[in-house]
């Protein structure tokens, strides 16, 4: 299915998705992509959807032919303190502040956000896989914080960040249950994954 370039032609709309709600650590990054009808690229589609490699490929092309695009992350502190949603949220308005075209309306991925300096938005679920500025808007975020989170590896390689991307694989809990927590992990989240045995 081809996807969508905009919600409503009248607007300058800015798509906006994040990556890493369900990690154990590291940050949940956010991106924000406004494209124009002259962007087409037949390979978008929703981050999860695509390979590693094709991602990587698709990540110049959205960066270097979008009318604007932005980045943002926040850090596990901020997600103990104010909950995964609410920082999802916020860091989708980091990214887009950092936008040098404001938008006049904003398409987001799921079905909840907070409203954005009086903007007009509009939630849609799996919008990932239905609007072509929030699907280049997924890649930019997961290949951004892939990255990161490949980097943190180096730091602590018992974890297998470089494979899981922070996610609660049994190597990660595993980890966990052999060496605990790291400054990168959301203590707010459940890091106890000691299993029970069965009888």
């Amino acid at each position: 299915m081809e996807l969508l370039k905009s919600w409503s032609q009248q607007y300058i709309e800015a798509g906006c998705d994040e990556v890493g709600r369900g990690c154990l650590c590291g940050p949940v990054v956010a991106a924000a992509v406004i494209i124009d009808e002259g962007f087409q690229q037949n390979l978008i589609n929703d981050s999860k959807k695509l390979t590693f490699k094709t991602r990587l490929q698709l990540d110049d092309y959205i960066r270097n032919n979008v009318v604007d695009y932005a980045i943002a992350e926040v850090a596990p502190d901020f997600i103990d303190e104010h909950n995964i949603l609410n920082a999802s949220i916020h860091a989708m308005h980091l990214a887009l502040d950092q936008l040098t075209t404001r938008p006049e309306f904003i398409l987001v991925d799921g079905n909840k956000f907070h409203p954005y300096h009086f903007i007009p938005h509009q939630c849609i679920i799996k919008g990932d896989s239905r609007f072509l500025s929030i699907a280049a808007a997924s890649i930019l975020a997961k290949n951004y914080r892939d990255q990161l989170m490949i980097n943190l590896h180096h730091e602590f390689p018992q974890y297998g960040w470089d494979k899981n991307m922070g996610y609660a694989t049994k190597k990660h809990r595993d980890a966990l249950n052999q060496f605990g927590p790291t400054i990168h992990h959301r203590k707010s989240f459940r890091l106890d994954y000691t299993i029970d045995i069965i009888k």
